[in-house]
């Protein structure tokens, strides 16, 4: 019997039900992930990645690979790091289409100038929107070995808000989880709610994900750009929704046009080389153009819009992905395995 090849709107729903409270995966979805015989090479390489937990892949819509090779299954929701600040990213542009932030321009003495430290230097009032969202602030990063002292302090805002400036606002990359934090303390103040309810009910209920709650900071915030869960289902769904233009079947999740202005490019990161729009990494894959979201260990979800392929993958979160190691292999993997199956499909 010939495999039923249901419509996007179809496959849309289905994976929308597969996500959503941790139900069965339909038939049609798990057909079509199960018994494709191009995604042999794809399995092999990607089960010989012992650091690889899960990977999700959907082409023009129709979910072609579906596999868990190690660590929890498909249904259970994972940590995927920083994957939260495309997630916050998303939910800026919600906010701002909703006339909560009047733009990207917004500074944080127009947004939240109550709580700027006074001893703050005086140039954190004009770092914008758009600087936080492209890790532009200027201000001294609060990741990589000034991680953990920002975490272990009583108030992260405040420490994110009074580092020292490194930079100019505007003029130059630097990774800190602190900037989408201070984004995320934005969003909570300007729409007076949590950002876990903003997430839940911006992203969860149009798309069906489940979103369970995560890291508060002391003054009970929710951490902006990390520690974020959901299943290897609900992140290609989210890199679906991208995929399409922010649309999911007839609703506009995300505005079409936040999509479009999100994915150019605006900074580089010094640590990769690719480059960065408003949350989103941006490279080439086999000749492809690819956008993509990263968190620690291995936890991506990659949009190849032009090859209209989504691939979202789980990774051990304990251990290291630099992109001359693990994120490498999931780049080749993508590129050299990947493609080539939705071609040969």
């Amino acid at each position: 019997m010939d495999r039923p090849v249901p419509d996007r709107r179809m496959v849309l729903a289905a994976l929308a039900g597969a996500v959503a409270g941790g139900l069965a995966v339909p038939r049609a979805v798990r057909a079509a992930g199960q018994a494709d015989g191009a995604f042999e090479e794809v399995a092999a390489r990607a089960g010989a990645l012992d650091q690889l937990h899960a990977m999700v892949v959907v082409h023009d819509g129709e979910t072609r690979f579906a596999r868990a090779f190690r660590g929890p299954n498909l249904e259970r929701a994972v940590n995927v790091k920083s994957v939260s600040k495309s997630i916050v990213a998303l939910l800026a542009g919600v906010a701002i289409d909703r006339g909560f932030i009047s733009g990207t321009d917004a500074t944080l003495g127009e947004l939240i100038d109550d709580l700027i430290p006074a001893d703050a230097d005086p140039r954190v009032k004009d770092i914008t929107v758009a600087d936080l969202l492209t890790m532009q602030a200027g201000l001294e990063r609060t990741s990589g070995p000034n991680y953990g002292a920002w975490v272990g302090s009583a108030n992260w805002l405040r420490f994110a808000l009074t580092r020292p400036f490194v930079a100019e606002p505007g003029e130059a990359f630097q990774y800190s989880t602190g900037s989408y934090h201070i984004l995320g303390v934005v969003l909570a103040r300007t729409t007076e709610r949590t950002l876990l309810s903003l997430a839940r009910e911006w992203l969860g209920v149009p798309l069906g994900i489940d979103l369970p709650a995560w890291t508060r900071d002391p003054q009970g915030y929710y951490l902006g750009g990390n520690n974020m869960a959901m299943t290897p289902r609900a992140m290609a769904l989210i890199g679906e929704t991208v995929r399409l233009g922010g649309t999911f079947g007839d609703a506009a999740v995300i505005p079409p046009e936040w999509i479009e202005v999100s994915l150019r490019p605006r900074a580089r990161s010094p640590f990769s080389g690719d480059e960065y729009g408003y949350g989103w990494f941006l490279t080439e894959l086999a000749g492809e153009r690819a956008v993509y979201a990263r968190g620690y260990g291995g936890q991506m979800i990659y949009v190849l819009p032009d090859a209209v392929l989504t691939v979202a993958i789980t990774s051990d979160p304990t251990r290291p992905a630099r992109t001359e190691g693990h994120v490498g292999d999931l780049h080749r993997l993508v590129a050299e395995a990947v493609l080539p199956a939705v071609t040969a499909g």
